[in-house]
């Protein structure tokens, strides 16, 4: 057997990086296979801790929603991102009972020109919806509402995304033991009031961002708030979670 390469020189942040990542990728086959594939970015704090530099197109994400309004909020942002990264493709919103705001979601950038809002009272039909609009080249991007499937039917989502290219977005209720889960990533998203806001104004949507785990990731944990003038997020980071008395495993 070969001896493993050297390390580049430290002081060589980029190329540290760089080689750390190509280790992984040796030790998790599914992670090279990420290899080359088109990230979102979302901010260069977040994107420092995924190992894409970014969150992968072609994969599942989960999100656990601490609080619901946070939770939708950002799954609306990274919706927005990947209509913008695959334009000319629908976004898929599957819920028990859709309810899309679309002056609000505007406001993050996801327009409803190409939104489709999909009804499925049933767990089993809104997986099948999820799993046959992200095998569809023609749907960038599906959000589905609800419990969380079971692995076989979360490593479904991630094949389907992974032959449709597109993302697929998992948002569920937060628990104290959320189990495992074949997702690329997983986030926890509560609310923070905006610095802005007043008596007649609530200021732009703020958030307690936590990244859970991610594939030859790190996990962290950031205060964010959205610029819709700049069509950015920003992220102060790092910062202790806002309950540091309460354990909870990813």
């Amino acid at each position: 057997m070969s001896a493993e390469a050297p390390l580049p020189d430290p002081t060589d942040r980029a190329a540290l990086l760089a080689g750390l990542r190509a280790r992984i990728a040796r030790l998790d086959p599914g992670l090279a296979g990420m290899a080359g594939r088109a990230t979102l970015p979302l901010s260069p704090e977040l994107d420092g801790h995924l190992p894409w530099n970014g969150l992968p197109l072609a994969g599942l994400h989960e999100v656990l929603s601490a609080e619901p309004g946070a939770a939708i909020g950002f799954s609306a942002l990274l919706l927005a991102r990947a209509q913008a990264a695959l334009p000319g493709r629908s976004v898929l919103w599957i819920a028990p009972e859709p309810d899309a705001y679309p002056p609000g979601l505007a406001r993050l950038g996801l327009s409803a020109a190409s939104l489709i809002l999909v009804r499925a009272p049933r767990p089993a039909d809104a997986l099948w919806a999820a799993e046959e609009g992200l095998r569809c080249p023609a749907i960038g991007a599906a959000l589905l509402f609800g419990a969380a499937p079971d692995l076989t039917a979360a490593r479904r989502l991630q094949l389907a995304a992974e032959t449709g290219g597109g993302i697929g977005l998992l948002l569920r209720a937060d628990d104290e033991n959320p189990g495992p889960t074949a997702a690329l990533t997983r986030w926890r998203l509560s609310a923070r009031p905006s610095p802005e806001a007043g008596p007649h104004h609530l200021g732009e949507p703020g958030w307690e961002i936590a990244l859970l785990r991610a594939r030859g990731g790190r996990p962290g944990n950031w205060i964010g708030e959205w610029d819709a003038a700049r069509g950015e997020l920003r992220t102060l980071a790092p910062v202790q979670a806002s309950a540091p008395g309460k354990k909870r495993r990813a």
